[in-house]
């Protein structure tokens, strides 16, 4: 039997990965891939509002809520999530942390990896995660790193699209078409509670990504997500 293909995505918060992948989740997952979603933090202090305005808040109820949705939307979505909770607002890691990723990279030898785009003047525990994951690869590929143990090849690295991509330095050049997933990465959306305001915003997100992997195939597409590959693709052929 054929070795079952792996995935990693780095997220920040523990919503970011439904909004910005939920469908290349959901998509790789249905076809037999083991996709693992490490967040970094549950957002609990700046992507929370919502919860924060009832009374008697606390943090600690705050990540339990954003935990929770986490966790529903990945079973929706058909994939492991681990959390770290290394903190939000500001995000700040050590090297534990960054060697935590690197296990989970020799561990898991994904096939490809999704993150954050590099650069988010909005947002700077976007960029810091996606930092973090390509550290961590770069270590996971060396040999003098825990030798005993298979190094990490080249798993290409898609960074997914961030909120306002012309602010971020982000262009994509990737496109994936997630009609066939869609309604369960709009349910995987509908966990996520505390964040309600961006449940239209990223459904209007997919359809125009949708229109333009039509336009770039000439193939029927109604919803996608977009990418930016961050290192060359490698071809045999060019058609």
């Amino acid at each position: 039997m054929a070795e079952r293909k792996t995935a990693l995505v780095i997220s920040a918060h523990s919503a970011d990965f439904v909004w910005r992948a939920g469908g290349a989740i959901a998509l790789h997952a249905e076809r037999g891939y083991h996709v693992r979603v490490i967040c970094l933090s549950f957002g609990e202090r700046g992507e929370s509002a919502k919860l924060w305005r009832q009374p008697g808040m606390t943090l600690g109820r705050v990540k339990e809520d954003r935990q929770r949705e986490a966790q529903e939307a990945a079973d929706i979505l058909g994939c492991e999530v681990v959390f770290l909770d290394v903190g939000d607002y500001p995000m700040r890691t050590s090297d534990e942390v960054l060697y935590t990723l690197v296990d989970h990279y020799r561990e898991l030898q994904p096939a490809f990896v999704l993150t954050h785009s590099l650069a988010d003047p909005y947002n700077f525990d976007h960029p810091h995660a996606a930092h973090l994951a390509q550290e961590a690869r770069i270590i996971a590929q060396a040999h003098g790193h825990d030798p005993a143990r298979p190094v990490l090849g080249a798993p290409q690295v898609y960074l997914f699209e961030p909120h306002q991509t012309e602010q971020c330095n982000w262009r994509p050049d990737a496109f994936i078409d997630i009609g066939s997933v869609w309604e369960k990465k709009r349910r995987a959306f509908e966990c996520m509670a505390a964040q309600e305001h961006l449940w239209e915003y990223y459904s209007r997100v997919a359809l125009q990504r949708g229109n333009q992997a039509a336009r770039n195939s000439g193939l029927k597409v109604t919803h996608g997500e977009a990418y930016q590959r961050l290192f060359p693709h490698v071809m045999d052929v060019l058609a």
